[in-house]
């Protein structure tokens, strides 16, 4: 890692929140790894081998009315990741009942306690995303079912699920930096039915499984959907999030050209997560 050379963004957003979440949710979706917030935005770093000229053509929130956002990105030399996350990130708890925390922040009362070390990955629970995916999980039964957790980051949906009793399980993330990440947190809790698989959909052929939790982007979604359902047991639960309020319609169009009939909306700040059943 000492020799990568990344690409860094410094972007200046107007208002501050929820501006900057939600521009660190799209940039983690389109490939960028690290987030640094600042008094006037965030910095955000991707390597420089993985950059294009039309990285940001697909960041929605750029063309929002609603926020005023300037940048400026430079070449970077790699710096200390470690040091810079730990300096912005705080533990989390999610209902009184599930707290997601680094290993050095003291451990909390919860039901559900999750170490993550998130590096560079996209998952620890701050997002809107995440932490609706989390309320999901705690309020469904997961005792004995097998789950795909597509997307899966830091592992930390995938985590959770076992610690609610569902076996076996399957994480996949696309994003090597993901893959590694999810191995060692799946090893920091102690997780025995958790596979972690790099790759897309195109992994999944034979499998099936009892719930599907898929926290990406609302075109992989679409693009996707259609492959998630045939892994579906009959009763199956899906959980769909990475998208915004104005997106539900073509999701549950989608959805429901697939047979799933929707259930429940979590909302929070435009960003939604949807339960569906087969």
């Amino acid at each position: 890692m000492s020799n990568t050379v990344y690409i860094g963004y410094q972007f200046k957003v107007a208002p501050l929140q929820p501006g900057t979440e939600i521009l660190i949710a799209e940039l983690g979706y389109a490939g960028f790894e690290s987030f640094v917030e600042t008094e006037e935005g965030v910095t955000a770093y991707i390597q420089k081998d993985e950059w294009n000229a039309a990285i940001l053509e697909d960041i929605q929130i750029l063309d929002s009315d609603e926020f005023e956002i300037s940048f400026t990105f430079e070449d970077i030399e790699q710096t200390n990741w470690n040091e810079e996350w730990e300096k912005n990130f705080n533990p989390i708890i999610v209902d009184d009942v599930c707290s997601v925390r680094a290993p050095f922040h003291e451990k909390p009362d919860t039901k559900y306690d999750i170490i993550i070390e998130p590096k560079m990955s996209f998952g620890t629970g701050h997002h809107e995303t995440t932490h609706m995916m989390i309320q999901h999980i705690l309020k469904n039964d997961f005792e004995g079912k097998s789950v795909l957790d597509m997307g899966s980051g830091t592992g930390v949906l995938a985590i959770l699920a076992e610690m609610k009793g569902a076996k076996p399980i399957d994480a996949i993330d696309y994003d090597n930096w993901c893959y590694v990440n999810s191995l060692e947190n799946v090893e920091r809790n102690s997780c025995e039915h958790i596979t972690v698989l790099e790759g897309d959909a195109s992994l999944l052929i034979d499998q099936k499984y009892d719930i599907i939790i898929a926290n990406i982007n609302r075109n992989i979604l679409l693009n996707d959907l259609g492959v998630y359902v045939k892994c579906m047991n009959p009763n199956g639960s899906m959980f769909l999030s990475g998208f915004y309020v104005e997106d539900i319609p073509a999701i549950e169009e989608e959805c429901n050209k697939h047979g799933l009939t929707f259930v429940e909306r979590l909302e929070k700040n435009k960003w939604v997560a949807l339960k569906f059943v087969n």
